[in-house]
């Protein structure tokens, strides 16, 4: 199995670009401030899924994809922020919110594998 063909990964990557793009719009002071660590924390997701990904032991991969969904909620606190601060849309908001928690519920299920993945050594 490839990395590509896992479907969290993908989705991570897909929210990951929706959220760039969004940010592409955001006028200087939002970007440099909120924008940046937004966009940090979630490429993360995706770098964590990729880096546990090319671990040998079912354990490291487990603990880097933990460490991907603290990037995700913290992609999700960003997302109240912006939303907050009247950045975005409700309509935007509610469609993004919407891709964090299913990508939230694939990761959470991709952990529990991995859990059971370990436990079988």
């Amino acid at each position: 199995m490839k990395l590509e063909d896992l479907e969290v990964y993908n989705l991570s990557m897909d929210l990951a670009d929706k959220i760039y793009y969004l940010i592409e719009e955001f006028d200087f002071y939002h970007k440099d401030t909120i924008g940046k660590q937004w966009i940090r924390a979630i490429d993360s997701v995706s770098l964590n899924l990729s880096e546990g990904f090319g671990r040998f032991s079912h354990k490291d991969s487990r603990n880097f994809s933990i460490i991907a969904r603290g990037s995700l909620y913290e992609s999700k606190t960003c997302l109240n922020k912006v939303f907050r601060r009247k950045k975005i849309s409700e309509e935007k908001y509610n469609e993004i919110l919407q891709a964090h928690n299913n990508l939230g519920i694939k990761l959470n299920n991709f952990i529990t594998a991995q859990t059971k993945l370990m436990d079988k050594k």
